[in-house]
């Protein structure tokens, strides 16, 4: 896939974030980036969870998402997959950026609705916007 269509697949998995979580995403960079510096990985937040934070706090530079697109090819059987574990990634790393240690997300994402619901919402959405 091209690098441009896989940062499409980024891009819409950060809109399909609920917006209450969405508008409180700031100073966050979401970069994708061809290969992991360690085998396994899909993702890696980098930077101070937004709980640890403080408005004392000097200027800091943005924390970073970083989405690894090759593994996500090779995981993947086709695009529906592959947006999907794309999407199971970012909406992985927001949970890191929000405060959630490792144990917490994997208990949330037991528990959510999968991903894959909001994505085939959207997907729905912009075939009725190019229809009508």
């Amino acid at each position: 896939m091209r690098s441009r269509d896989f940062d499409q697949l980024v891009e819409r998995a950060v809109a399909a974030i609920p917006r209450q979580f969405r508008d409180r995403m700031a100073n966050l960079a979401i970069v994708v980036e061809a290969e992991p510096p360690h085998p396994g990985l899909l993702g890696l937040y980098h930077g101070r969870p937004l709980p640890m934070r403080s408005v004392s706090d000097p200027f800091a530079m943005p924390d970073t998402i970083t989405i690894y697109q090759g593994p996500h090819e090779r995981m993947a059987r086709d695009e529906v997959e592959l947006e999907r574990i794309v999407g199971d990634t970012v909406w992985h790393e927001v949970a890191h950026y929000f405060g959630m240690d490792e144990a917490q997300v994997r208990r949330a994402e037991r528990r959510r609705a999968p991903f894959g619901d909001a994505l085939e919402e959207a997907r729905r959405r912009r075939r009725r916007e190019r229809l009508g």
